[in-house]
């Protein structure tokens, strides 16, 4: 007999890792809160493949009927799926990303001064 869940149990939205050493693949499902990451899932909204293609793009793949409908049920969203779901437009983009954003972006200003800064030194001393 099929278990039924708990009224009272809580469901999150979240990652599921699945996939070989150093090449993780993830599965977008729907657990209570509590249980094992690699459960049998209650439902599969999508899948995630963290790798770059040829182009540099990350695939994802989100069925976004079951997940309006999930949402509707209650189901929570963890953290990172909910950063996802900002990208790719669902929601509000999350602050943190927006930090995430600003810190790259300083980063490679500052590795471009630099490269700047030892392509003049580089130039300078052949004078």
């Amino acid at each position: 007999m099929p278990s039924v869940p708990d009224k009272s149990t809580r469901f999150m939205i979240r990652l599921a890792r699945w996939g070989c050493t150093n090449r993780p693949f993830y599965h977008i499902v729907v657990l209570p809160n509590r249980k094992p990451r690699n459960m049998r899932p209650y439902d599969q909204l999508g899948t995630i493949d963290p790798m770059t293609n040829l182009y540099g793009e990350v695939l994802v793949s989100i069925n976004f009927d079951r997940l309006k409908s999930w949402l509707n049920r209650g189901a929570h969203l963890s953290r990172p799926v909910e950063h996802m779901l900002g990208l790719a437009g669902f929601y509000p983009v999350h602050p943190t990303s927006y930090l995430f954003a600003m810190r790259n972006q300083r980063k490679a200003e500052k590795q471009k001064a630099e490269s700047v800064k030892e392509e003049n030194k580089s130039v300078g001393s052949q004078s």
